[in-house]
C-alpha cells in the first residue's frame, strides 16, 4: 500500500451502525454493558474509545507497527516511555535534545534515581564508549530539535545491546519520509501536535512499536496514569493525517529552497538543513 493511500485508509473503517465512511467523534465517557464485564468491547473511555482505536491503527501503519499507542501530548508519551525504567536505570540520549525532553529527564525523573548520559550521538562510536551495564535506554531524535542534526539509526541499532530498548522521536521527519522501527528502533514517539496533525489545532504525543510485552507495558501505563487525548482531537488528527503526504512533501520543497538562499545570504554563518550537501549532522561543533 503506497504511503499516501495508508493515511488516508490506513487503519480506519466505516462507522459499522450507520455506514458513515469518516471515523465518527464518540463523545462518551463510560459505555453500556450487558452485565458486569459483559460488553463490546468498551468500558471506560480512558481505556478504550473507538474514535482514538482508529487514529491509533493509522499511525501504527504509518511506521509499519504493530501497536500504536496515544496521549495527551508529546511529553505524556515521553514520560510513559521513560516509566519503562526503574531507578538505577541509565539512560543515553543525544546532546542536542528538545528541552521539552530534556527538562523532564533532568527535572523530573532524575530526582527519582534514573541517571542520563547526554552524548553526541552524531558518531555511533560514542554510544559505544557511553554504553554500561546499567543502560536501559538510548534516546534519539534525527533530525534533532532545534539544530536538525543527524543520527545514523540503523549505526545505532547495531551498537545497543540486546536488554536496551532504542527509542526514536520522529517527530521532525515524521513517517512520510523515515520508519525508524525498519531501521531497528524499538520505540518511535512523535509529538503528533506537529506534522501529524499538521493544522496546530491540537496537542497529542503517539508511541508506535512492535513488541508485545513493550506495549502491554505501555497500554498499562496510559490507563493507569490517564494522559489519553479526548475523542475530538483524535478526529482531528485523523483528519490532518490525510493530508500528511501532501504537506510534507511541500514542506521539504520549500525548506530546500529557504535554505539555499540563506546559505548564499552574505549575512549568515550557518544554516542548519539535512538537504543541503553537508548536512548539520556532519558539521563539526
Amino acid at each position: 500500500m503506497n504511503f499516501g493511500t495508508k493515511a488516508i485508509h490506513a487503519g480506519v473503517q466505516p462507522d459499522p451502525t450507520t455506514g458513515a465512511i469518516m471515523t465518527p467523534i464518540y463523545q462518551t465517557s463510560t459505555y453500556v454493558q450487558q452485565s458486569p464485564g459483559v460488553h463490546k468491547g468498551y468500558e471506560y473511555a480512558r481505556t478504550q474509545n473507538p474514535t482514538r482505536d482508529a487514529l491509533q491503527a493509522n499511525l501504527a501503519a504509518l511506521e509499519n507497527g504493530k501497536h500504536g499507542i496515544c496521549f495527551a501530548s508529546g511529553l505524556a508519551a515521553t514520560d510513559a516511555i521513560l516509566k519503562l525504567c526503574k531507578p538505577g536505570d541509565e539512560i543515553i540520549a543525544s546532546s542536542d535534545l528538545y528541552g521539552g525532553t530534556y527538562r523532564i529527564m533532568t527535572k523530573v525523573f532524575e530526582p527519582y534515581g534514573l541517571k542520563f548520559k547526554f552524548v553526541s550521538l552524531d558518531n555511533p562510536a560514542n554510544l559505544e564508549a557511553a554504553l554500561t551495564e546499567h543502560t536501559r535506554m538510548v534516546w534519539i531524535e534525527s533530525p534533532t530539535n532545534p539544530l536538525l542534526r543527524i543520527v545514523d539509526i540503523q549505526a545505532v541499532a547495531q551498537c545497543t545491546q540486546h536488554n536496551v530498548l532504542l527509542v526514536v522521536d520522529n517527530t521532525f521527519a515524521s513517517p512520510y519520509l523515515q520508519n525508524p522501527l525498519d531501521l531497528g528502533a524499538d520505540i518511535v514517539v512523535h509529538s503528533v501536535t506537529k506534522y501529524l496533525g499538521g493544522h496546530s489545532d491540537t496537542v497529542m504525543g503517539a508511541i508506535i512499536c512492535n513488541d508485545d510485552e513493550t506495549a502491554t507495558q505501555l497500554k498499562f501505563i496510559q490507563n493507569a496514569c490517564g494522559a489519553v487525548p479526548g475523542p475530538q482531537d483524535c478526529f482531528l488528527a485523523l483528519r490532518g493525517i490525510k493530508t500528511l503526504h501532501v504537506r510534507m512533501q511541500r514542506h521539504c520543497e520549500n525548506a530546500q529552497r529557504v535554505a539555499e538562499y540563506l546559505q548564499q545570504h552574505p549575512r549568515i554563518s550557518q544554516v542548519y538543513s539535512p538537504g543541503l550537501p553537508t548536512p548539520p549532522g556532519n558539521t563539526p561543533d
